[in-house]
């Protein structure tokens, strides 16, 4: 499963759907992690922007996935805020991977800038990636699965340098994890339309797209309200892996749609 949490604003809808469904291989993105505070509710503010953020999202996955090993990946440590007080708060993309699935390979890394250790910086922010190699005793096989959380342009999704060097990265980072015969996955939040640079980089590299592939009009919940429906892109290099592949659109966990691969 790959899922954009939103920080948690659904966070009591998001964690009864991960307590049910389990994923075997969880990557989220927008994650919070703010361990100086124990509060339910931190605020992230910007300018004229209030919102409410899930103090500990991080923790609070990690508690409904109890049989599932978590790895966190902090792109930058900024300030939340508890009324007048400035919180410490850590912002990145998390991984968890049931413990029936030996990690034997992992990889850690920077798709767009590096670690901002003293504020969210200025867009677009830092973005990191995360890839884990998992064996698979049943299928006999290793499985790689890396994912990011692309840049944000506040001019838009359009294809830029920085997103083609992104997705060049993301694509080297899964081949330094990746053996000659494991199945290769590669997903997140890109931050991209069906028709961009960073789509074809990665087509080209011999990855099927299954969003659009398979007919999805959206990626998005009814919680977003903005112009464009996608964001989110799951890709494979053996389509026959497949048996199944969703963009799930019910229960609404996040202003992002889950998406499900089962292979």
């Amino acid at each position: 499963m790959c899922l954009n949490g939103w920080g948690g604003r659904l966070h009591e809808a998001l964690l009864s759907y991960l307590s049910a469904t389990s994923p075997d291989i969880l990557c989220l993105q927008e994650v919070i992690h703010s361990p100086a505070s124990r509060k339910d509710w931190l605020t992230y503010r910007d300018g004229d922007h209030d919102l409410p953020q899930r103090a500990n999202l991080f923790r609070d996955v990690g508690a409904a996935l109890p049989e599932h090993v978590a790895i966190f990946c902090p792109a930058a440590q900024g300030v939340l805020w508890d009324g007048e007080n400035s919180i410490p708060s850590q912002w990145g993309l998390a991984t968890f991977v049931h413990r029936s699935f030996p990690i034997i390979g992992q990889v850690q890394g920077f798709v767009h800038k590096d670690y901002s250790p003293a504020g969210y910086g200025d867009h677009p922010r830092s973005r990191s990636a995360h890839g884990v190699r998992v064996w698979d005793h049943d299928a006999g096989r290793a499985v790689s699965v890396t994912h990011m959380h692309g840049l944000r342009d506040l001019n838009g999704k359009m294809d830029t340098p920085e997103r083609a060097t992104q997705a060049h990265r993301l694509l080297d980072m899964s081949r330094s994890l990746t053996g000659p015969e494991d199945l290769t996955v590669i997903c997140g939040d890109f931050n991209v339309e069906p028709g961009s640079e960073t789509l074809s980089i990665l087509r080209r590299a011999g990855l099927t797209e299954l969003v659009t592939g398979r007919g999805f009009d959206s990626t998005r919940s009814s919680h977003y309200r903005k112009p464009g429906r996608f964001a989110d892109y799951m890709l494979i290099d053996r389509e026959d892996a497949v048996k199944s592949f969703d963009v799930v659109y019910d229960p609404e966990v996040s202003d992002h749609c889950p998406l499900v691969l089962d292979v």
